[in-house]
């Protein structure tokens, strides 16, 4: 079986291309992303990111599967939590709410696997 690959939930780094990379309950940062937060708290002025017209079309490529790959680190910690809550039987209407949908669109968007 493939291993799944993990990477900054924030900026989408694979974990190959940081110096560390800190596990969270289904999310993971990088200690890039955790100095650009201590900046931020200590409102120190931070460094933008790049534009992207200055990006070649391989770093750009490079981009989007990162952050494809964090899209699906997400997705499945969403899933995993909608489960448990139906599993505490929380109706579908809540859940939904807590996502910003209607129940309907949560119990068609999740209970596949239900």
């Amino acid at each position: 079986m493939a291993e799944t690959a993990v990477c900054c939930s924030f900026c989408g780094k694979d974990k190959a291309d940081v110096d560390r990379l800190i596990a969270g309950p289904a999310v993971f940062i990088c200690s890039d992303c955790v100095g650009l937060c201590e900046q931020i708290l200590s409102e120190d002025p931070t460094r933008s990111f790049p534009p992207l017209d200055d990006k070649t079309v391989e770093e750009l490529l490079a981009d989007i599967a990162r952050l494809h790959v964090s899209r699906g680190q997400v997705e499945a910690a969403v899933q995993e939590r909608v489960l448990h809550l139906r599993s505490r039987s929380v109706t579908w209407a809540r859940i939904g709410e807590a996502l910003g949908m209607s129940r309907q669109s949560a119990w068609e968007r999740f209970s596949g696997e239900e």
